[in-house]
């Protein structure tokens, strides 16, 4: 078997390829530059020298066709574009070009060169927008509240589309928050925690947050990849909700995270309305009863395991602000 991963060498592309090589699978990975793309989280796992990676604009049907052409891979994993929900307020332009854009072109390449090529859409709970008091599945309507989560909804559809009229397999797993240290620092969890672990270091200054009451359903990355994979080895293609079930708030995250240095985060953080979003979901989590029966898949961390571990990996390097 070989795999195609689109963005490997982010936090979910690079624990895909280490399960995937630990299964046996060739496995080929694409950046927009691969001559420049950091491998530090390929490096991390071990498996720097056992992934392909090759250049490939998500953007550009000729380089994406160009290279599902030559790689021929069985399955095609699209974790690429961008990333980052306040990201996408300033860039919504490249957040659709490289999210729905993009995963429309690698549908094409599909529909050309082999349409029998299995293909897993990274999507995202933020699609759900707001869920208020009762968990999102997969029958939860779309009401997206950024430009990261309308081009994620295209997306969605896009694969629905593909899978309708080409009979394509193709899948979308809806991901709910999930973290771990490979996770940059422009994710708010990163932030915190690398933040408490350099005051606990004897750094000073404090730590700029914007709304702490927002509530988030957070898993642990490496285990976000399995059912990815399970997606594509099922009879028939469908659309998952890959979730923990459970919803804390991030008032909560810093408490916890600041707790585990020893330290009162009240003393440490400095709440600052400039840094809230245009929009914002006050309330999120997921019902992964779907993905239990159907996949055999249950989130095994809880958020407290989840912090322990990226507070036991900052402690154990030395962290600085603005490093990812």
């Amino acid at each position: 078997m070989k795999a195609l991963i689109c963005g490997v060498t982010g936090q979910d592309g690079s624990y895909l390829a280490k399960l995937l090589i630990d299964k046996g699978y060739e496995v080929v990975g694409t950046s927009r530059d691969a001559m420049v793309a950091s491998k530090s989280n390929l490096v991390s796992l071990g498996i720097h020298d056992k992934v392909v990676l090759t250049s490939m604009a998500i953007n550009d049907f000729r380089s994406v066709l160009g290279v599902v052409q030559h790689h021929r891979p069985s399955e095609i994993y699209n974790l690429a574009g961008q990333t980052s929900v306040g990201l996408s307020f300033d860039q919504p332009v490249e957040a659709m070009e490289s999210i729905a854009h993009g995963t429309l072109n690698l549908l094409e390449a599909i529909r050309f060169v082999d349409p029998s090529i299995r293909f897993y859409n990274a999507g995202s709970s933020e699609c759900f927008g707001d869920t208020g008091s009762s968990p999102a599945d997969e029958e939860t309507p779309f009401r997206p509240r950024s430009p990261y989560a309308v081009a994620k909804a295209s997306a969605y559809w896009l694969v629905r589309n593909y899978r309708d009229a080409y009979r394509l397999f193709g899948c979308t797993g809806i991901l709910f928050n999930h973290e771990s240290p490979l996770r940059p620092n422009r994710f708010v969890t990163q932030k915190i925690i690398r933040g408490a672990a350099f005051i606990a270091q004897g750094g000073c200054g404090k730590l700029e947050l914007g709304n702490i009451d927002i509530h988030r359903d957070w898993g642990w990355a490496p285990e976000y990849v399995e059912p990815m994979w399970l997606m594509l080895q099922q009879q028939h293609a469908d659309d998952y909700v890959i979730a923990t079930g459970r919803s804390n708030s991030l008032a909560y995250f810093v408490s916890r995270a600041f707790s585990w240095f020893d330290l009162n985060w009240e003393e440490h953080v400095n709440l600052n309305k400039q840094l809230y979003r245009p929009s914002d979901i006050a309330f999120s989590q997921g019902n992964p009863s779907k993905a239990a029966v159907q996949l055999g898949w249950r989130a095994r961390l809880d958020l407290d395991a989840v912090i322990d571990k990226m507070c036991s990996a900052a402690a154990n390097k030395s962290c600085k602000p603005g490093e990812s």
